[in-house]
C-alpha cells in the first residue's frame, strides 16, 4: 500500500460510523421500550395461595409507554404447573391504573370459552399509588370451569412500601378462599435488596413472609430477577 495513512484514516472512519449506527440502533430499541425480564422464585404464591410444586420459573415480556403497558407474565415448574397471562393496564400521571388480565392455562385448550371448561378467567383491575401507599381492586369477569373461576371471583389489596421493607394485606371470595366466602387471605411482608456482581451488574433478591389465615398457612418464599 502506497499510502498506509489514508487506509488508517478510512478504517477509522468505519470503525466510527458503525459505531455511530450501534448507538442508534440501541437508542431506537430503548425508545421501543420492551422489557424481557426472568424471575425464579423457591415457590409460586399468588394471593395468599400456592401454585405449582417446587421452584417457578417467571419469565415476562412487555410494552410500555406512555402509561400504557401491554404483556405476558407467567409461571412454569418442574412438576408441570404452567400459567401464561396477556394483560394491559393503563396508568394516569395521578396514580390512578385500570386493566385487564387474562389467566389462562396452557394445558387446556385455548379457544376453550365455555362456563363448563373454559380456559380462560377474564379479570379487570383497577389500581391506585402514592407516595409508599397502593391499593387495588380486581374482579373476575367470567365463569370458567377449566380453570376454576366462578365469575365475581373478588381481591382486594392495601400495602405500604417502607424504607427498607413492604407490607400488604388481601382479601377474597370465590377461588381466593377455601369455602369461596369473602375472607381475609394474604398479609405478608417483602424485602428486595440487590446483589452486585461487578460494577455495572446487580441481581435484585427478594423474600417475602406470607400468612394466609383463610386456609392456615405460612410461606416463605426467596427469588432473585434478571
Amino acid at each position: 500500500m502506497k499510502n498506509p495513512k489514508f487506509l488508517i484514516a478510512v478504517l477509522v472512519l468505519v470503525f466510527e460510523i458503525n459505531l455511530l449506527s450501534l448507538q442508534a440502533q440501541a437508542q431506537e430499541v430503548q425508545n421501543q421500550k420492551f422489557n424481557v425480564n426472568v424471575d425464579l422464585y423457591s415457590n409460586y404464591i399468588w394471593r395468599g395461595s400456592k401454585l405449582g410444586t417446587g421452584p417457578a420459573v417467571q419469565p415476562s415480556i412487555k410494552f410500555s409507554d406512555r402509561g400504557l403497558t401491554i404483556g405476558v407474565w407467567g409461571s412454569f415448574d418442574a412438576d408441570g404447573y404452567s400459567e401464561a397471562d396477556p394483560y394491559f393496564s393503563y396508568t394516569l400521571p395521578f396514580g390512578l391504573s385500570l386493566g385487564m388480565t387474562d389467566y389462562y392455562l396452557p394445558d387446556l385448550s385455548l379457544f376453550e370459552t365455555s362456563e363448563a371448561s373454559g380456559s380462560h378467567a377474564l379479570e379487570v383491575n383497577a389500581g391506585f399509588e402514592k407516595g409508599g401507599f397502593s391499593i387495588s381492586a380486581n374482579v373476575i369477569l367470567n365463569e370458567a370451569g377449566g380453570i376454576a373461576s366462578a365469575g365475581g371471583d373478588k381481591y382486594f389489596q392495601v400495602g405500604y412500601a417502607f424504607k427498607d421493607i413492604d407490607i400488604f394485606a388481601g382479601a377474597g371470595d370465590g377461588w381466593h378462599t377455601v369455602g369461596g366466602d369473602f375472607n381475609i387471605c394474604n398479609i405478608g411482608a417483602a424485602v428486595t435488596k440487590e446483589i452486585r456482581i461487578t460494577d455495572n451488574f446487580s441481581i435484585p433478591v427478594s423474600g417475602q413472609i406470607i400468612f394466609n389465615p383463610d386456609r392456615e398457612k405460612l410461606f416463605v418464599v426467596a427469588g432473585f430477577s434478571f
